[in-house]
């Protein structure tokens, strides 16, 4: 289950999965990181000198003391922004750095991929190294001969396997490193951002090639700013906030949480440039949805769907039109208003939506206490399912959303399904053209 605290339940049912299945591949107990900051390198030579008498130093810690369990064939995300703890974290498992204080235990054959390169020697080539990494974690020479092929193509690099690994480019270095490392097939990978430096071909071939290891037991730690690589690959995951374990949970779950704070805090930054008042931030209690968030200035006040014949609906066929009608109130003198939707299906997967800035309708300013409605229509080319309608609010005046304001946004907020024959054929329109009626 999600929670907002320091993930001492997340811990724990992970220790009872592990409990389950033998021993946990990986325990953390109360492990922390901190470095001396010292502000003046002779300050360095006065504290040897003085010892605990006196401090010339600041404390800064890098990751506070955390728990964690991980169980065999767990894939766990670890997300947060830069400077949070992240890459401490993994550097810990892997025993590159030392705790401050606690416990990093691991049971199995672990692989590391964290810094771009790490590991490799610049001056071997593509194949040297891969014998080099084998070596490293014990595998013999000929186990590694027919482990070869299957580096080669998945690496894709041609002629340049035998080439010095220093007149590789970012990529190669990347898709190298991950082939070794599946190919070696290790009892638990750490991948820190690894992902983030290859094309999009790449980043797919590796999420698939992460999977297939999954079901064949692989325990797998991943890094990532990417919440679709997280939640695609990870059943459970944690976030890192200034050190601290803020949230443990689901990978859908603690994402959510990562993302709604991001969106808080750009509100928060944006209020303060563009100089909006404080007042408005209170919300209405009758609208709520899976969740909401924005500076609250201008509030969705209803959210319906309806039939063409204008009454409230909840179920529509394949090729009928769906009304999604928005009704707004301004807490403050506001213009340049934008209204949004997007249309998610059962797994979170964005299938359509548009705003009324980007079809150029033009919502008119509204005065403090005024209220407005929009509605948005368009034809439903969609299987038979169940979906979800997230709705937004936004002061948009320029193309490049620079100066973009989210006053309020609720995901999920309506649902409907979608029935028809399933014997009939579907044609989808990418598409579909929206109708936008104010008022």
């Amino acid at each position: 289950m999600f929670s907002s605290a320091p993930a001492v339940e997340g811990a724990s049912s992970a220790g009872e999965l592990a409990a389950s299945g033998g021993p946990p591949v990986l325990q953390i107990d109360d492990v922390c990181k901190c470095y001396r900051l010292y502000d003046r390198p002779e300050d360095r030579l006065k504290q040897m000198l003085w010892r605990a008498r006196r401090r010339y130093y600041r404390e800064f810690w890098a990751l506070s003391p955390m728990s964690l369990t991980v169980a065999r064939g767990e894939a766990l995300g670890v997300i947060g922004r830069n400077g949070s703890g992240k890459s401490t974290l993994l550097q810990l498992i892997a025993g590159t750095l030392r705790p401050t204080a606690g416990h990093v235990q691991v049971n199995g054959r672990l692989f590391a991929l964290l810094e771009l390169g790490a590991g490799f020697n610049p001056e071997f080539t593509g194949r040297e190294n891969a014998a080099l990494s084998g070596a490293i974690l014990g595998v013999s020479r000929a186990e590694m001969q027919e482990r070869f092929p299957a580096i080669v193509d998945f690496a894709a690099l041609g002629e340049f396997i035998d080439h010095p690994v220093k007149t590789y480019s970012t990529g190669m270095y990347a898709r190298l490193a991950f082939a070794v490392a599946t190919a070696l097939e290790p009892d638990i990978l750490l991948v820190d951002e690894m992902l983030a430096v290859g094309d999009v071909a790449f980043q797919q071939k590796c999420i698939s090639r992460l999977r297939e290891m999954r079901e064949r037991g692989l325990t797998l730690l991943l890094v990532s700013h990417s919440v679709d690589a997280v939640k695609s690959v990870c059943g459970r995951a944690i976030l890192l906030d200034g050190g601290k374990m803020v949230a443990s949970g689901s990978a859908d779950e603690v994402t959510d949480e990562y993302l709604t704070r991001l969106r808080e805090e750009m509100n928060t930054r944006i209020v303060q440039e563009l100089a909006l008042p404080t007042r408005g931030n209170g919300r209405t209690p009758t609208l709520e949805g899976k969740r909401r968030y924005g500076t609250g200035h201008v509030q969705l006040e209803h959210v319906t769907l309806e039939s063409d014949d204008g009454r409230l609906a909840q179920v529509f066929r394949f090729g009928e039109r769906i009304t999604l009608r928005v009704a707004y109130r301004a807490q403050i003198d506001v213009d340049q208003l934008s209204v949004s939707f997007l249309v998610r299906d059962a797994t979170g997967v964005d299938l359509l939506g548009t705003t009324t800035f980007e079809e150029e309708v033009r919502l008119p300013p509204l005065v403090a206490g005024a209220a407005d409605t929009v509605q948005l229509r368009f034809q439903n080319r969609l299987r038979p399912g169940s979906y979800g309608v997230s709705v937004a609010i936004n002061r948009v005046s320029r193309r490049d959303l620079t100066d973009n304001v989210l006053f309020d946004q609720i995901d999920a907020v309506v649902a409907f399904e979608v029935i028809g024959d399933p014997r009939r054929p579907v044609h989808y329109k990418f598409h579909e053209p929206v109708e936008i009626v104010h008022g």
